[in-house]
């Protein structure tokens, strides 16, 4: 049995803050006690941290990854084992990846797919949601039984006609299945069809820059498919979790619902919160660096996202962590920004830039908590395994230096991408030493961990619904 004693560090959680000690024994937390106290005296283990001046967090959970992910000619560049390193060194200790179904394809031949590409292969533990392309009989029957295993979520896509996108009987379906076998749906919300019309447009107007990818997804095309899916799942008698929301219209839609009592949630991501369309319209195509779905805003949404997280209308943070080189990859779209590979690399600067926020005064210290490890473990059935400190839990413990500075840069991170979207940006606060279940795999600027240590979770339904 191996023991290890965590002292003296300001334990966060989202429920509370205390200076208390941490005892682990192999891969569970096994007790805390106050600092100081009598309780904690007589604890001996194999290995002792000091954690003074830090805080002792939980390990993030990052629910919105795409390792690998075949998309427009090419495939992200991370691996699951270069994309769990990198997460394991910003402090993320879960990430729930997406398998894919293609159409005319059976939801466990993709289930089946991305076990193969991440078993032996993460540094981190890792579960699955399920893309849905093919609602269809069999693939609604398959719900059922991919629930029963622990696989509880399905993303549907109001966007990309052709490729991921179902009309909105199929949506319907599909919801009212989650309605009944308990899974969560998951959704894209952009208008797909409107915004090929825009697209076909603008490059026959010879608008082909970067930029025009933020165009011609406009806010009222996100707005709308909100309010559409929102009323599907009311429709349905289903939940409904609304991925990577962008737009301030696009919170006041989740925000009404909610208020009438609907269980609606909603994700945002650190581009939305910290980058803007400045940044796609940066010159000599290098706005293409900052091209994903749903878009960068103007920076004014950002007050709108960070009101949303405040007043929980947006419950989650993820980062749709979908790398793509700028060189060889991002630039098959030079010419015409519809070919730029969508997706932003942020496994590895998620923890980092929502201290930030910290600091800033955007959010209290257990908020960052709650949105970016609690809140995606309870919404996706990892919790309290995962998302917080407590006997019992796992030992996915994170040992925080709020005091360290560091500037991130391409040259540092450790994410498989010849780019940083945050380069230059100085932030404060750093991931000091990361364990997983028990095991430390970050210490000191150094990587102790290995690929395969990672586990493959199932889980539980939607812990937020009654």
């Amino acid at each position: 049995m191996s023991r290890i004693l965590i002292r003296g560090g300001l334990v966060v959680t989202a429920a509370e803050e205390t200076h208390a000690d941490v005892l682990v024994e192999d891969e569970r937390i096994v007790a805390l006690a106050a600092t100081g106290s009598t309780a904690a005296e007589g604890w001996t283990a194999d290995t002792v941290i000091d954690a003074t001046g830090t805080y002792v967090i939980p390990g993030g959970v990052d629910a919105h990854t795409h390792m690998e992910l075949p998309f427009g000619g090419t495939h992200a560049s991370d691996t699951f084992e270069t994309g769990t390193r990198a997460a394991a060194w910003g402090g993320t200790t879960t990430i729930v990846d997406f398998a894919v179904q293609s159409v005319g394809e059976s939801l466990r031949a993709g289930l089946d797919t991305w076990h193969a590409k991440a078993e032996g292969n993460c540094a981190v533990d890792y579960a699955f949601h399920m893309i849905m392309s093919d609602v269809t009989e069999d693939s609604l029957k398959e719900m059922d039984i991919l629930v029963e295993e622990g696989v509880t979520s399905f993303k549907l896509f109001m966007a990309y006609p052709g490729v991921f996108y179902s009309d909105d009987g199929r949506i319907l379906r599909a919801m009212q299945r989650g309605a009944d076998n308990g899974g969560l749906i998951m959704m894209h919300a952009e208008n797909g069809i409107a915004i090929d019309v825009l697209v076909e447009q603008a490059l026959a107007a010879g608008k082909t820059d970067p930029r025009y990818h933020g165009e011609v997804r406009r806010e009222l095309l996100e707005a709308e498919a909100t309010h559409r899916a929102i009323k599907l799942a009311e429709v349905a008698g289903s939940p409904l979790y609304v991925v990577h929301v962008s737009a301030e219209s696009a919170v006041a839609e989740l925000a009404a619902a909610r208020d009438r009592g609907l269980n609606v949630f909603g994700e945002t991501c650190p581009q939305y919160l910290f980058l803007s369309t400045d940044n796609l319209a940066e010159p000599d195509f290098e706005g293409a660096k900052y091209v994903c779905s749903t878009p960068l805003r103007p920076k004014e949404h950002q007050a709108a996202l960070w009101r949303g997280l405040r007043t929980n209308d947006l419950q989650v943070v993820s980062t749709d962590h979908c790398p793509f080189c700028f060189v060889g990859q991002k630039d098959l779209g030079r010419g015409d920004f519809s070919k730029i590979p969508n997706g932003l690399p942020g496994v590895e600067n998620r923890m980092d830039l929502l201290h930030q926020a910290v600091v800033d005064g955007h959010i209290s210290r257990r908020r960052w908590i709650e949105i970016a490890c609690a809140a995606p473990a309870r919404m996706f059935g990892l919790y309290p395994r995962k998302g917080t400190i407590a006997p019992g839990a796992d030992a996915d413990i994170v040992i925080y230096d709020p005091a360290a500075e560091q500037v991130m840069s391409a040259e540092t991170h450790h994410m498989n991408v010849d780019y940083s979207a945050y380069e230059g940006k100085r932030v404060r606060g750093k991931t000091r030493t990361v364990l997983s279940r028990g095991t430390v795999i970050i210490d000191q600027d150094r990587y102790l961990g290995r690929a395969g240590h990672g586990r493959y979770q199932t889980r539980a339904t939607c812990q937020y619904l009654v």
